[in-house]
């Protein structure tokens, strides 16, 4: 009688957890990136593996919870590592680097979220970049994360935010609204770091093969800390304006954006009046993405950096393919050109130019697996 109990006892737990998993869920996700590179870096020519070419390689966790009457409790944890030696992605003090939130999700209100997030100028330029934003072989991520000489003290966009609120708009008649302030914060990687403030929002359309984003980003100032200076760089408040758009024409989607970053001026004598690191910047770029066949997609796109007041400028050009092997499994191609004019050091993130005027060629070979 006592084993009939007990059992009847461990029926019952089984019952009500079978409830609960009704109503939440945790998936755990990830891709597992690598490629091989061949770069020629004016008149250096080098081969290497890398890691996160096509989408950047990353593990995580993702869990909702059904509190009643359309309101959900969700979370997401994002870890970012580098396949090719199994270490941490750019930051090895965070576990966490690319995603790390929770908070409230609506079905008719929308979800309100705080942690570690994407800026809303990030979605609101997604769509429109070929080859989607990615952190090492994407032309726009160059030339969003190139620091020279004349535009170092103009902040560029990183994409994510620490100690972040933001709010997502439910899509009413395919338009959606981002909104999002984030709190400073300090980081040690790549270079030590004070972020100020942030204030972000960005409005997206998509209807009838058309997108567009329109996005505003108020960076307060801050400071960096970069070898060979005498002191901390001050950074410049910056107020960034981005607006992109695409347009699907039967298997080609078109896709362009543009970004114009404003700093502040500069106060008097500060080290980066002195250095004349404060010019204002803007970054264009047009492209497509074609889907050749049901397993085959070809993208390319053209980018411009222009500083602005001085000459310095830079130009590039990239061609991709991929190839599906299966839902999880793609193959995939790509091969660019940089070239950089004046004091310009635009680079695929990651790799330095070997000198002023100096011109890039890469070409990669990788694969992407989905789990």
């Amino acid at each position: 009688m006592r084993c009939v109990g007990k059992g009847m006892i461990g029926a019952s737990l089984l019952v009500v957890a079978g409830g609960a998993a009704a109503q939440s869920s945790v998936t755990l996700y990830g891709v597992a990136d690598t490629f091989i590179q061949y770069l020629g870096n004016g008149a250096v020519h080098s081969f290497s593996e890398r890691s996160g070419g096509n989408t950047g390689s990353n593990f995580g966790l993702k869990g909702i919870e059904d509190l009643g009457g359309g309101l959900k409790a969700v979370f997401t944890l994002e870890n970012g590592f580098n396949i090719a030696n199994g270490g941490f992605f750019i930051d090895s003090t965070a576990m966490f680097y690319r995603q790390a939130w929770v908070g409230l999700s609506h079905e008719n209100y929308g979800s309100l979220t705080l942690g570690r997030q994407y800026q809303p100028t990030f979605w609101a330029v997604y769509p429109s970049d070929p080859f989607r934003g990615n952190e090492l072989l994407s032309p726009l991520s160059a030339a969003a994360s190139n620091v020279d000489r004349h535009t170092i003290a103009t902040q560029s966009a990183s994409g994510r935010t620490s100690n972040s609120i933001v709010y997502q708009s439910p899509t009413i008649g395919g338009l959606k609204l981002y909104a999002m302030y984030g709190f400073s914060a300090t980081v040690t990687q790549p270079v030590p770091q004070t972020v100020g403030n942030m204030l972000d929002v960005a409005l997206t359309y998509s209807g009838y093969g058309f997108y567009a984003g329109l996005a505003y980003q108020n960076q307060h100032a801050s400071t960096m800390t970069i070898p060979g200076l005498p002191a901390a760089l001050n950074l410049l408040g910056t107020e960034r304006f981005t607006g992109a758009l695409g347009y699907r024409i039967g298997i080609v989607n078109l896709q362009m954006n543009y970004t114009y970053n404003r700093s502040k001026d500069a106060p008097a004598n500060s080290l980066a009046a002195r250095l004349d690191a404060t010019h204002s910047y803007s970054i264009a770029e047009v492209g497509a993405t074609i889907q050749a066949t049901a397993a085959d997609t070809i993208e390319i796109a053209g980018i411009q950096r222009e500083a602005r007041g001085i000459h310095d400028n830079a130009l590039g050009v990239e061609l991709g393919v991929d190839h599906s092997l299966s839902k999880r499994t793609s193959l995939y191609a790509r091969a660019g050109y940089m070239k950089n004019n004046g004091m310009a050091t635009m680079s695929w993130p990651g790799i330095t130019v070997s000198a002023p005027n100096a011109s890039q060629t890469l070409v990669a070979l990788g694969m992407t697996h989905r789990f």
